[in-house]
């Protein structure tokens, strides 16, 4: 796939120290734009992170720490990314906890972890940024989602991480149509298992979970892809066709 030239942009990927954010961030970094790597806890592998995209790519990167399930956090995370590289152009909300346990069995401060990272956090991020996209007339949003989200497919095991990720996928479509007049774009990338997953069910798609770099390839497109192309949503799912999840 030919990569896009991000050169001049700015990108905030939420949750990317490790995993597929990171993945994200290093690609983006190779792009030509300037990154932010995002983490709360991961501390050491945000820098790394950023020090990869530095080295390789020659990029401006800086690191930011925060709670972005909090508004007064999320501004401050976007506060300090402006103050280093400038406005967020790109912005990926990639964030979001996932808890394999049966509903009856989550206690109520995981619960609401998994619906404030999955969908408040999606929610708070997006808003945030929207006032500098609208001023210069330009922004690409991608909201991870999850491969069932649209079908409605529900499971007792992880229930509000399906409730928040439907979720996702109708604020992405709001979002769209509320900004279809500003120059901005918004859409989602829903994996089915990742390589980085936490857990693997025994028939998987083509015999394998997703590479990082198969949700990698839609992110980018969406990052660099045509301005008419907005409200859309991308299965990375090898085919997979769900009756119970």
């Amino acid at each position: 796939m030919n990569r896009p030239d991000l050169t001049g942009r700015t990108a905030l990927v939420t949750g990317s120290a490790t995993g597929i954010g990171r993945g994200l961030v290093e690609t983006i970094a190779e792009c030509g734009a300037d990154v932010a790597v995002h983490y709360h806890t991961s501390a050491d592998a945000a820098g790394e992170t950023a020090e990869t995209a530095r080295d390789r790519h020659g990029v401006d990167a800086t690191v930011v720490r925060g709670d972005v399930t909090e508004p007064d956090a999320v501004d401050g995370v976007f506060e300090t990314v402006e103050k280093e590289l400038g406005p967020v152009d790109l912005l990926v909300n990639n964030v979001g906890d996932f808890v394999p346990t049966h509903w009856e069995e989550i206690d109520w401060k995981t619960w609401n972890r998994v619906l404030d990272t999955n969908f408040n956090a999606t929610y708070l991020c997006s808003k945030r940024a929207l006032g500098p996209m609208r001023e210069a007339e330009y922004g690409r949003i991608v909201n991870v989602g999850y491969a069932s989200a649209e079908k409605g497919l529900v499971s007792p095991t992880n229930f509000p991480y399906f409730v928040a990720k439907a979720g996702v996928l109708m604020f992405t479509r709001m979002l769209a149509a509320d900004t279809q007049q500003a120059g901005i774009t918004v859409n989602a990338v829903s994996p089915y298992v990742v390589e980085t997953s936490d857990a693997f069910p025994e028939d998987l798609p083509r015999d394998r979970p997703a590479a990082i770099e198969d949700v990698i390839e839609p992110v980018l497109f969406f990052l660099g892809g045509p301005a008419y192309i907005s409200g859309q949503n991308v299965a990375v799912d090898g085919g997979w066709l769900p009756e119970t999840v």
